[in-house]
């Protein structure tokens, strides 16, 4: 493991709900997946996964998941990107993690852009450009609440309420 990288108290907290068992488990798997053995897994190596290959979201989870933006994720950013999804994760940070899943530039709002590059990806060729921005730009008006055109983290929890996105983002680590 090796790294130096400073954790915050939120992400101590996360991996303290990893039992010893289940950290080793999950190294385990990295290693597994680490095709090229150098400590990091690039996202061709995580494309890779069977499970993984037919979610057209997985290429911003692992976005998502290096922290760093190195292109590649650590062990560390894999543990702590695994424990969001972890039945002992708060709403609040399951939240978190949908959030940054839309906002693509990672400048803390989900601009129009962001959201038609994430549904581009959702929907595929299934929607020409023309109706997917309609479906963007109906979107964003309806969870714009402050008329900015984007939206804060606080409008795009306001706006998913009662999808249960929550519910959505929870796994067994013990499966890895």
């Amino acid at each position: 493991m090796g790294q130096t990288e400073s954790l915050s108290r939120a992400e101590v907290h996360s991996l303290a709900n990893f039992s010893k068992q289940d950290i080793a488990r999950l190294y385990s798997r990295f290693r597994s997946l680490d095709a090229d053995g150098n400590g990091h897994l690039d996202p061709t190596e995580i494309l890779g996964v069977t499970e993984l290959t037919e979610n057209p979201l997985v290429r911003r989870v692992i976005s998502v998941f290096d922290k760093d933006d190195s292109g590649n994720v650590s062990f560390l950013e894999f543990v702590l990107g695994l424990a969001k999804f972890t039945a002992s994760a708060s709403e609040q940070e399951k939240l978190e993690f949908a959030f940054a899943i839309y906002d693509v530039n990672k400048d803390g709002f989900i601009s129009n852009g962001d959201l038609f590059q994430v549904m581009k990806m959702m929907v595929g060729d299934n929607l020409g450009d023309v109706q997917l921005q309609q479906l963007v730009d109906r979107q964003l008006v309806m969870a714009d609440r402050d008329g900015d055109g984007k939206l804060s983290f606080e409008e795009f929890k306001e706006a998913v309420q009662n999808i249960g996105i929550a519910e959505q983002l929870s796994v067994d680590i013990r499966s890895y």
